[in-house]
């Protein structure tokens, strides 16, 4: 069981909940539906599922059972028995149910009583672990809803589970007695970098954007990473303390993070290994050769696992169609572990910022804060004033003949008004200054990206950075609109 599991809160309005406003909508349209509800939420350990429910139906909740990490059958429905007693706040417990049929049987005789006139929510978290083997739990959950909880109009039934690629296979895309039965899915994602800030702020802790950022590009937008915080800690010394003292919670999530979620993790773990050394990202081709896997059902199955839980991130190139796609690590957590954590032998106060003084925290930076600005093209798009015009956002790299220049695009926002940002990403403690050099190799890049695609639409140069860019005399008629840090946090 996680060690920092989201507890109940019981004095929790819905209006608390930080941000998830479309979350919040699915939710509230499925408890006043005059149907009952098969809710699935998906998303990463730590992400906040659990939470949500908790706090948006807590009037409602009235039985929940979490599964149990690798546990048996018998203990299984043990955890059951013990979920439904303390559902019926009975001092003495109920007979313990020998079979998943019969488990469900005894929650259709509670949850008759407890259905009058209000809906009545029942949750089911960690599923995929209640699916032992042979335990006939998915069956039997199946028969339950078929039978008995769908012709219940005030039941609505939420199930969660970390393992989202388990979800969407047993789930989503049962072929058996679960098969469309699901009414509605919510994918739940880390939180934006305002929502961040909204959930620190709501926590008493304030912080400005660039030590925000500098935390962001650590854990991501994680709410149980983000709630280890405190008031009065500055972004360096939250990180020094989470990953590097000798008993810092996120220094020992990595290992335990992948086992939650996959059955031998060995294999997904090396996907993410190589991806981290390659800022660029690399084709699934590249990957398997790098990994040392064979091409197949079971690697095409890890790739959807990964990404399904939002550790990685499939990119199309520019004008490229699914087969040319690209694969980048896209969880910040993971990439910060295995760029300075892993292999560090630091311990002591102040280990962040020697290694922050090293040439691979540039490198880090530069990726980190260009996975963020992809994770935030809405923003970005807003801060250029182009919301209402339909865009795609994607990369694009040009790899060199012998004899030539290769040339790569960080984001590219392709315009249906006949007009492409190039956008260039620049992380900098300060505002970024382009000199001749670098002036001279944006030019190069744009040429060589009009010369290889034909483009004929408008090219505006884009510059994407933390303190904004200085206006010296590169910048004047090369540069056509600047994107900043605050902008993100929009």
């Amino acid at each position: 069981m996680d060690n920092y599991k989201f507890g109940f809160i019981h004095n929790y309005m819905p209006e608390t909940i930080i941000g998830r406003e479309a979350e919040k909508k699915t939710l509230k349209e499925a408890l006043n539906s005059k149907e009952a509800e098969l809710i699935a939420i998906l998303g990463r350990r730590r992400v906040g599922k659990t939470f949500l429910i908790r706090g948006y139906y807590q009037q409602h909740l009235v039985f929940e059972c979490t599964g149990l990490h690798e546990a048996g059958l018998p203990d299984q429905l043990l955890n059951f028995n013990n979920a439904l007693q303390q559902a019926m706040q009975s001092p003495i417990p109920p007979a313990t149910p020998d079979s998943w049929m019969q488990a469900f049987t005894f929650l259709s005789s509670f949850l008759q009583i407890k259905m009058k006139t209000k809906p009545v929510v029942v949750l089911f978290d960690e599923f995929p672990w209640m699916h032992t083997p042979k335990s006939g739990f998915l069956m039997a959950f199946g028969h339950w809803w078929n039978t008995w909880a769908s012709r219940k109009p005030q039941l609505k039934v939420v199930i969660c589970g970390s393992a989202a690629s388990w979800m969407v296979e047993n789930v989503l895309h049962n072929r058996g007695g679960l098969h469309n039965r699901v009414s509605r899915t919510i994918r739940l994602l880390p939180f934006s970098l305002k929502e961040s800030e909204d959930y620190l702020v709501s926590r008493g802790v304030r912080l400005d954007h660039y030590q925000l950022l500098q935390l962001y590009m650590a854990i991501g937008g994680i709410p149980q990473y983000l709630k280890q915080i405190n008031n009065g800690e500055s972004s360096t010394q939250v990180i020094d303390r989470l990953f590097f003292e000798r008993n810092g919670i996120l220094k020992a999530e990595f290992n335990v993070l992948y086992r939650s979620l996959f059955n031998n993790p060995s294999h997904h773990e090396s996907i993410v290994r190589q991806l981290a050394k390659k800022a660029s990202g690399m084709s699934r081709t590249e990957i398997i050769q790098a990994c040392g896997f064979t091409t197949g059902g079971t690697t095409t199955r890890l790739f959807e696992e990964l990404e399904q839980s939002g550790f990685i991130s499939q990119y199309i190139p520019f004008e490229k169609t699914s087969r040319d796609a690209v694969y980048k690590l896209s969880d910040e957590y993971s990439l910060f572990y295995l760029k300075f954590v892993e292999r560090s032998r630091a311990t002591d106060a102040g280990a962040w910022l020697k290694l922050a003084a090293g040439h691979v925290y540039n490198s880090w930076s530069g990726y980190a804060f260009e996975a963020i600005c992809q994770k935030h093209v809405l923003q970005i798009k807003e801060a250029l004033g182009i919301r209402g015009v339909y865009t795609e956002a994607s990369g694009w790299r040009y790899t060199s003949k012998p004899g030539e220049e290769g040339a790569q695009i960080d984001l590219l926002l392709d315009r249906k008004d006949h007009c492409i940002n190039i956008c260039e990403i620049k992380f900098s403690d300060k505002m970024f200054v382009i000199d001749k050099k670098y002036a001279a190799e944006l030019d190069r890049k744009i040429s060589v990206f009009k010369e290889r695609t034909k483009t004929k639409k408008t090219i505006f140069p884009t510059m994407i950075t933390t303190y904004g860019t200085t206006q010296n005399i590169y910048y004047t008629g090369r540069i056509v609109s600047e994107v900043t840090m605050a902008d993100l946090f929009g």
